[in-house]
């Protein structure tokens, strides 16, 4: 039996980032989730007199939580967040806080998607999607170019309906 050489079995960062424009869209995303809820507080702020005072921690503690959102982690993100497939396996590290790094055997792969959320849509950026046979769910890869999550959606679907194996 052939054993993998040692530069296959070690986990290592993949090859490829994401694409400058995931820092916009993680961004947006921070103000589309978080922004309703400082919006809230605000309004709860102003309509309840009584509760001003609680509330205006409330307020505070939100509008940090969206700075740090916007300007800390898209940045982080973008660092950590990396990717590669090879006609073997698709390789992915993500996280800001508590990084992920997946790989998942071709032979594993059950479907493959390139996914455009709308935020996604706006930005022009789309999601690649890997589910594999494996309990912790499937591989997302965010912040790719439409045209690269579906050419690798293509290139992957290709790959895996030659590997061998029952991807279970």
């Amino acid at each position: 039996m052939n054993e993998p050489s040692a530069s296959h079995r070690r986990l290592r960062p993949p090859k490829h980032g994401v694409e400058r424009r995931a820092i916009g869209w993680w961004m947006l995303q921070s103000v589309v989730y978080i922004g309703p809820i400082l919006a809230a507080a605000i309004a709860a702020y102003l309509f309840w007199p009584n509760a001003r005072f609680w509330v205006a921690f409330v307020i505070a503690a939100v509008a940090v939580f969206l700075v740090i959102a916007i300007t800390v982690e898209p940045f982080w993100r973008y660092r950590v967040h990396r990717w590669e497939t090879t006609p073997d396996a698709v390789y992915a590290r993500s996280g800001w806080l508590v990084r992920e790094w997946r790989a998942a055997p071709l032979s594993r792969v059950q479907t493959v998607d390139a996914i455009q959320g709308p935020l996604e849509q706006v930005m022009g950026l789309a999601t690649l999607r890997v589910t594999t046979a494996s309990s912790s769910g499937a591989i997302d890869i965010v912040g790719l170019t439409k045209a690269t999550a579906e050419r690798e959606a293509e290139q992957l679907t290709q790959i895996a309906q030659l590997t061998p194996g029952d991807a279970t």
